[in-house]
Parts: structure tokens; C-alpha cells; sequence
């Protein structure tokens, strides 16, 4: 899938798009244990989609911890 669709998606789609290509990667590792698949570049577009989730919902959650952290970290000037 490419990035621009799923930058469009929101946040519970891409949680079950999450889901369910785990369970796929899953599903295909048993079968390539099995010697049942055939396409094993499948696997890798599988994975390769799981990332690009990953770093999207990465970067949609605001960093509004980190920002208080680094202020409080800074020494005050006298």
C-alpha cells in the first residue's frame, strides 16, 4: 500500500490494518515453515507496510511530552 493512502486513514483504521497484516505476517511464517508459499516477497511487502503504520501513527501522536521535559531540562539565566 502506498504511503499517501495510508497517511489518509485515520488513527482506529490503521489500528485494524495493524491487526490484521500482524496476523497475516503470522499466518504467512507458518507457511513458509510449512513449505506451503510459493511468494515469499510477500512476506516482505507485509512487513514493509507494518512499518510505514508504525512511523505514521509515530508521527500523528503529539510530542507535547518531550517539549516539557527539554524546558524543564534547560537552567534558568540569572
Amino acid at each position: 500500500m502506498k504511503i499517501k493512502e495510508l497517511r489518509e486513514k485515520s488513527e482506529v483504521e490503521l489500528d485494524r490494518m495493524l491487526t490484521d497484516l500482524r496476523n497475516k505476517l503470522r499466518e504467512l511464517r507458518f507457511r513458509i515453515a510449512a513449505k506451503q508459499l510459493g511468494n515469499i516477497r510477500e512476506v516482505r511487502k507485509v512487513r514493509q507496510t507494518i512499518a510505514q503504520i508504525l512511523t505514521l501513527r509515530g508521527s500523528k501522536k503529539p510530542a507535547a511530552g518531550k517539549t516539557a521535559k527539554k524546558a524543564a531540562d534547560q537552567p534558568t539565566k540569572a
